[in-house]
């Protein structure tokens, strides 16, 4: 990914957190830095068989198919699950993300 996609991923994801936040003008450093960090950590992910799915796939978080799935991938309950979808909209690679490091917590915790 060269500079210039970086920086457009970077201002569509801060604009999407600006969205998800209610519209409330007054964060956009946060929002920048915040999505900084999304992109760039994608940009690391190391690609599975699962993960490898279109950018465009969405999940809807009234599917309850859904939302067993993703707990049952990255062993968090279910309604921690939901509560990750209901939170963060449907960018899949953020929710996974957002899954594993919640269930990281989880081991590190117990």
């Amino acid at each position: 990914m060269d500079d210039d996609d970086r920086t457009e991923k970077i201002r569509q994801r801060a604009y999407e957190i600006f969205q998800r936040e209610g519209g409330i003008l007054g964060n956009h450093e946060r929002h920048w830095h915040q999505a900084e960090l999304e992109i760039d950590r994608e940009a690391a992910l190391p690609l599975t068989a699962d993960d490898a799915l279109p950018e465009t796939r969405e999940i809807d978080s009234a599917d309850v198919l859904t939302v067993e799935a993703l707990a049952m991938r990255t062993g968090i309950s279910g309604d921690e699950a939901q509560e990750l979808l209901d939170r963060l909209g449907n960018d899949r690679a953020v929710i996974e993300q957002a899954a594993r490091d919640l269930q990281a917590r989880k081991r590190g915790v117990d």
